[in-house]
């Protein structure tokens, strides 16, 4: 069981890491997205489906000021997470078995990935107050067909878990 658990936190962990350095990084390529679908042209922030939105140049301008001022702080969290995660590791592997320490280092794991999602609404709520009413309202139209979209793959990954 405890097993499954450090499988499951461990898979956890890979995905805030790979989100929060691709977050941190911002976008590659040309053009204001970027291949990496991120800014501009791509998702502001979790959920926020940026190019979709038909953003003004200056509205896009914003969202890039947006993402600058945070690149760093996300940078840093996005370490703190991959190092939290790796001694989280250590502690699980570490034999004989130590839980004050498993328990320790999964709550700092814990709270840096809280400080990922702060971190991720703080720059929502920034780049959701640079839009227009007409766009906050296609964006949660846009972000409720996605959620329908994805209810059935969570039916199946619920079941497959049983």
């Amino acid at each position: 069981m405890k097993s499954i658990r450090a499988l499951v936190a461990g898979a956890v962990v890979a995905g805030v890491l790979a989100g929060g350095a691709a977050f941190a990084q911002g976008p590659r390529g040309d053009g204001p997205g970027g291949r990496g679908g991120r800014g501009p042209g791509g998702a502001a922030g979790p959920g926020l489906a940026i190019r979709a939105l038909d953003l003004t140049e200056s509205q896009q301008q914003q969202v890039r000021e947006i993402r600058e001022r945070h690149a760093a702080a996300g940078k840093a969290i996005a370490e703190r997470v991959r190092e939290a995660a790796q001694a989280q590791r250590a502690a699980v592997q570490a034999v004989p078995l130590n839980e004050g320490l498993i328990r320790s280092t999964t709550f700092a794991l814990a709270e840096a990935q809280t400080d990922v999602a702060v971190h991720e609404a703080t720059i929502y709520n920034e780049v959701w107050s640079v839009l227009t009413p007409a766009q906050q309202a296609k964006a949660k139209q846009l972000q409720a067909e996605r959620a329908q979209r994805g209810a059935p793959r969570l039916q199946r990954q619920r079941q497959d878990a049983k």
